[in-house]
């Protein structure tokens, strides 16, 4: 598929999530393999309004292209501004966020409100695409409710004011990221356009990932929490995707390993306090399916400082 200037085969994306995807996850996801990753959503209201927080989330002009920025509000001339800001500070490619359920976001019009009013949805993407020299993508689910699907209608608006590639997470907002997504829905997006499609929904291994792709169409898959605490997941969905052959496993001592230069990013972009504190979180996850996972984690939660987290981690590689 071709994204601008970009021709890529079979993308896997590292899909944006908001306080997961920052620049140590996504560096620490490039580290292992990974080629395809887009920032936390990034507030068009809070960049236009230069706040140090969202500026400092934008430092991607020393990451390895693409550097995919994903911007959300509710205002097309303020997410053309923002769009523009984004450009200017790095951004390959911007995609645009009609998909976040949370309630502090849609009870702004904003992520999956967008798929309730698409006229608004569509003049969004039209001015986001205007004002850049960039490809715009989107990112949707697939309704408000299951009783108002309109993902295929959305695709067609959006391909037609000059969006370049749409990901489909094929839940509703009322789901959330429960039940079970229906890909069929991620075909019917894929039959009615012209544009790349990426799936996205219910993807934890590589075999998932083909069968997506099989059934769908789709051009590209994109992986959310199942990713979380797992960054080989990526590169070893890319390799069967291309090799139709399943990369082992890393070895145990190799995970803490990348826990630890996960930890070392973190520790760089965010300092001590926040490092530690985003760090808990990430080896909450990483320690899962370890031996006494559990109280592993108990143990983590409780860690007072860097030096202690950094110990633990390696006493357990120590007995192993």
């Amino acid at each position: 598929m071709k994204l601008g200037r970009y021709n890529w085969d079979l993308p896997v994306f590292l899909a944006p999530m908001a306080g997961v995807t920052d620049k140590a996850f996504r560096e620490t996801v490039r580290l292992v393999g990974g080629k395809y990753t887009v920032t936390e959503m990034i507030s068009a209201k809070a960049l236009n309004y230069q706040n140090c927080h969202t500026l400092h989330m934008l430092e991607i002009k020393d990451e390895t292209e693409p550097r995919i920025v994903q911007l959300f509000g509710s205002d097309p001339d303020n997410m053309a501004q923002a769009a523009k800001l984004a450009e200017s500070l790095g951004a390959d490619v911007l995609d645009i966020n009609m998909g976040c359920p949370t309630p502090k976001i849609v009870k702004n019009r904003e992520g999956a409100a967008l798929l309730r009013d698409p006229s608004l949805a569509t003049k969004i993407a039209a001015a986001v695409v205007q004002a850049v020299n960039l490809p715009v993508t989107v990112k949707i689910r697939l309704g408000w409710t299951k009783k108002e699907i309109i993902a295929a209608e959305l695709a067609n608006r959006l391909e037609s004011v000059g969006v370049s590639m749409i990901t489909v997470h094929a839940r509703t907002r009322e789901q959330f990221y429960a039940g079970q997504a229906e890909w069929e829905w991620i075909r019917r997006v894929k039959e009615i356009t012209n544009v790349p499609v990426i799936g996205n929904g219910d993807i934890t291994n590589p075999e998932q990932a083909l069968q997506m792709i099989e059934q769908t169409g789709c051009d590209g898959v994109m992986i959310g929490r199942g990713a979380l605490g797992n960054p080989w997941l990526i590169p070893q969905i890319q390799h069967y995707l291309k090799f139709k052959k399943l990369l082992s496993q890393p070895a145990l001592k190799d995970r803490i390993t990348m826990v630890l230069q996960h930890f070392e990013y973190l520790i760089e972009y965010k300092g001590n306090r926040i490092g530690l504190n985003e760090m808990r979180k990430h080896a909450a996850w990483y320690v899962k399916g370890f031996k006494n996972a559990a109280a592993l984690r108990n143990r983590i939660m409780q860690t007072r400082d860097i030096m202690e987290m950094k110990d633990l981690f390696c006493r357990i590689a120590d007995k192993n």
